[in-house]
């Protein structure tokens, strides 16, 4: 029987700068629907290495992944294929996008299988999810450290620890104004599962429509 999920979530909400924050509710799951939501998720979902490009060269990821959605997604070099939601998937999405009032057609998962496994500093800017996008993860399993660091000459660091049945969400100008990485703990033994939810607004290489400036001119009238 799939699990229904809290279609609300009470939020503190974290000023990164001006005009990019956080909301992070760190009990949006119990610790029972997020037990079963873990043990589900890794009994069910497919789990896969892949390989990305970094400076030119092709490494395997530090952690294993899954995807579902409706259209294709491309970062870092690789491109995954769309992939249906399966039920449990599908009533998260729903969940989640009821609570951030955004229409999330793309869910990916990370697998941390341990503290070795990690995620490095980057941001999700890609041209298919438009200007500012907002971005929402759960965490289950394993409390991680999320940490970020701002774009500018200031290079300022913030980190949020991210425990089991948490939510966060990433808005504003959170992704061209900041990075943001899940470091290596050496010592940590016990995996942890995070689904990211994301708004595609069309296939690798869409782009925004450029403004129609011409059409913006004030026309000349007749004297």
């Amino acid at each position: 029987m799939t699990q229904t999920f809290p279609r609300e979530a009470n939020f503190e909400r974290i000023a990164l700068d001006p005009t990019s924050w956080l909301d992070y509710a760190p009990n949006w799951l119990g610790t029972e629907a997020a037990d079963a939501l873990l043990a589900d998720l890794l009994a069910n979902q497919t789990w896969e290495a892949r390989s990305i490009v970094v400076a030119g060269r092709e490494i395997l990821q530090p952690r294993l992944m899954s995807w579902a959605g409706e259209l294709a997604y491309k970062y870092s070099g690789l491109t995954i294929e769309p992939r249906p939601m399966d039920d449990t998937v599908q009533a998260l999405n729903a969940a989640v996008s009821a609570i951030c009032e955004a229409p999330f057609n793309h869910v990916m998962g990370n697998l941390y299988r341990d503290g070795r496994d990690k995620v490095s500093m980057h941001a999700d800017a890609e041209p298919e999810l438009g200007r500012d996008p907002v971005i929402a993860a759960i965490s289950l399993g394993s409390e991680r450290k999320f940490r970020l660091e701002s774009k500018d000459r200031r290079r300022t660091r913030k980190h949020l620890m991210l425990g089991h049945g948490s939510l966060v969400i990433m808005g504003g100008s959170c992704q061209h104004r900041w990075r943001h990485e899940i470091p290596r703990v050496n010592q940590l033994q016990e995996p942890r599962v995070s689904l990211t939810f994301r708004v595609l607004k069309g296939p690798p290489g869409w782009r925004a429509p450029r403004p129609d400036w011409a059409a913006k001119r004030p026309q000349k009238t007749a004297d």
